[in-house]
C-alpha cells in the first residue's frame, strides 16, 4: 500500500489542478479557448465551477466495476473531498477574478457531509470484510449489480422526460465541453498513473477518480451565488456533464468487461 498510496495522492492533487485547469484555463478563462468555444462569462463561470469540485463518490463504483484498487480509491475521493474544504474557495477565488463573493458560496456543510458519506460506508465494508469475510464477494457483487442497473433505469427514465430540454436550452459549445471534460480527466489520470509505473488496477482508479467531479457541490454553488435569472438555463449543465461521465465511465467499464471475457486465460 505504500507503494502506491502516495503515488495516487500526488495524483489526486493533480485531479484537482488537471480538472481545475482544463475547464478554467483551456476551456472558460484562457482567450483562445474563449475564441474557440466562444464561451459567454457566465457560460465560461459554470464549466470553472464544475471543474473546481473535488471528485464524487460516483468513482468508487466505477474502480470497482473495473476492478480497480478501491483502497486507493477510497483514498483519493476521501483526499479529494476533504482538501476541498480549503481548494474549492482557493480556486475559484484565483480563476474568478472580480467575482468577490463566489468563493463565500462554497456549501462546507455539503462537503463535509460528501466526506462522512465515503468514509462511514468504507468503515461498515472494511468491518464486514473483517468480521465475515465469506459474504463481502457476495455483497459486492449483488451491490455492483443493483447500483449498475439503476444508473442505466434513472438514466434512461431521464432522458425519455427531460433530456430533450437539456441539450436543447444549452449552447452546442457547453454540450462539447460536457462531453470532453470528464474523458480528458479519465485519460489524463490514466497517463498520469503511467508515468507513475502503477499497476494496471491502479492506473484504471486513478483514470475513475480523476475524471469523476461532485456534481451536486456544482449546482449548489450555481444556486446560491447566483440568482436565477442570472444563470438561468446553465443550472442544467451540471446535468449534462453527469449524464456525458456516466455514460463515458460505462463504455469503459462495458470495453474492460469484455476484454476480460474475449482475454486468453
Amino acid at each position: 500500500m505504500e507503494v502506491t498510496v502516495n503515488p495516487a495522492i500526488d495524483s489526486n492533487f493533480s485531479s484537482f489542478n488537471t480538472d481545475a485547469n482544463i475547464t478554467s484555463e483551456n476551456f472558460a478563462f484562457n482567450e483562445n479557448a474563449d475564441k474557440l468555444f466562444q464561451l459567454s462569462p457566465m457560460e465560461s463561470l459554470s464549466v470553472l465551477i464544475c471543474g473546481c469540485c473535488p471528485g464524487g463518490n460516483l468513482s468508487n463504483i466505477f474502480a470497482l466495476a473495473l476492478e480497480g484498487d478501491m483502497n486507493l480509491s477510497i483514498v483519493m475521493t476521501a483526499c479529494s473531498t476533504a482538501l476541498g474544504l480549503g481548494m474549492m474557495p482557493l480556486l475559484l477565488y484565483l480563476y474568478s477574478q472580480g467575482i468577490s463573493d463566489l468563493a463565500e458560496s462554497v456549501p462546507f456543510t455539503i462537503i463535509t457531509l460528501a466526506l462522512i458519506m465515503i468514509l462511514v460506508p468504507g468503515g461498515i465494508g472494511i468491518l464486514i470484510n473483517y468480521r465475515v469475510p465469506q459474504y463481502s464477494k457476495i455483497i459486492t457483487q449483488v451491490g455492483l449489480a443493483l447500483l449498475l442497473i439503476s444508473f442505466v433505469v434513472i438514466g434512461f427514465l431521464a432522458g425519455i422526460s427531460q433530456g430533450g430540454k437539456f441539450f436543447k436550452v444549452l449552447s452546442r459549445q457547453l454540450i462539447a465541453i460536457a462531453a470532453l471534460m470528464p474523458l480528458t480527466g479519465f485519460i489524463c489520470g490514466y497517463i498520469l498513473a503511467s508515468l507513475f509505473s502503477m499497476n494496471a488496477p491502479c492506473r484504471r482508479t486513478v483514470s475513475m477518480e480523476v475524471g469523476c467531479q461532485n456534481i451536486q457541490l456544482c449546482t449548489t454553488i450555481l444556486k446560491v451565488a447566483f440568482p436565477a435569472e442570472h444563470i438561468g438555463q446553465l443550472y442544467f449543465f451540471p446535468i449534462i456533464y453527469i449524464v456525458f461521465q456516466i455514460v463515458e465511465a460505462l463504455i469503459f467499464i462495458v470495453l474492460f468487461r469484455c476484454h476480460q471475457r474475449l482475454r486468453p486465460s
